[in-house]
């Protein structure tokens, strides 16, 4: 198996709430090991006789999107490497937030009550979910990667757009990442903050709205 698919597989077996796990690859070849090296130089990797050693994080050099790219690269040269993966450290676990917001048992089907209260006419929304705990958000973004979420500074959530014209995802597709979520166990509260009806985007792609100083 590829070492990208390898950390893909491997990857689907952390805790969901992961914060830290240590990767060792080890090339098939021992000759190989200095170009695994120069490769994963970026994540910070040290070596250990005659493997590499990453701590994997969340974030930053050795986030998950940035170690597949790297395995990818040696994939690509047909450097082959087994990945195994050790100590996992976990999130502690967040104060919930359910007091001061209303989270629904299901995230999809809350937002489909939010479509039925709008005009049939609707062409644009900007809408917010709300997670029920922070330690939840970064996996939360990721599920809702397609719907392009832009990080709430002023709560435990981000905004979101959807547009039947311009710029925005579809109904469709915010319902697929809710349901992703529903999949998950993972609570929050959809709300649709603003509504544009009947627009006609001309060389442009679509409304902006603003929102604290920010435009979304």
């Amino acid at each position: 198996m590829k070492l990208a698919d390898q950390w893909r597989s491997a990857q689907q077996r952390l805790p969901r709430d992961w914060e830290d796990v240590r990767v060792t690859v080890v090339p098939e070849q021992a000759s190989d090991l200095p170009r695994v090296a120069a490769v994963l130089g970026s994540a910070n990797a040290g070596l250990s006789g005659d493997r590499l050693v990453i701590h994997a994080r969340r974030a930053g050099a050795a986030s998950p999107a940035a170690l597949e790219r790297l395995f990818a690269r040696l994939d690509e040269d047909r450097v082959w490497c087994t990945l195994e993966t050790g100590a996992v450290a976990e999130a502690a676990p967040s104060v919930a937030i359910a007091d001061e917001v209303d989270l629904a048992p299901s995230v999809a089907e809350g937002w489909n009550a939010a479509l039925g209260e709008l005009p049939t006419d609707w062409s644009e929304l900007l809408c917010h979910i709300e997670i029920g705990g922070s330690a939840l958000l970064p996996r939360a973004a990721l599920l809702c990667a397609p719907i392009n979420p832009t990080r709430d500074r002023s709560s435990v959530g981000f905004f979101f757009r959807v547009g039947r014209v311009g710029y925005g995802a579809s109904t469709g597709m915010a319902r697929r990442c809710f349901e992703r979520l529903d999949e998950e166990g993972i609570r929050g509260s959809v709300s649709v903050l603003r509504v544009l009806s009947d627009t006609e985007p001309v060389a442009s792609q679509g409304s902006s709205w603003i929102v604290g100083g920010r435009v979304l």
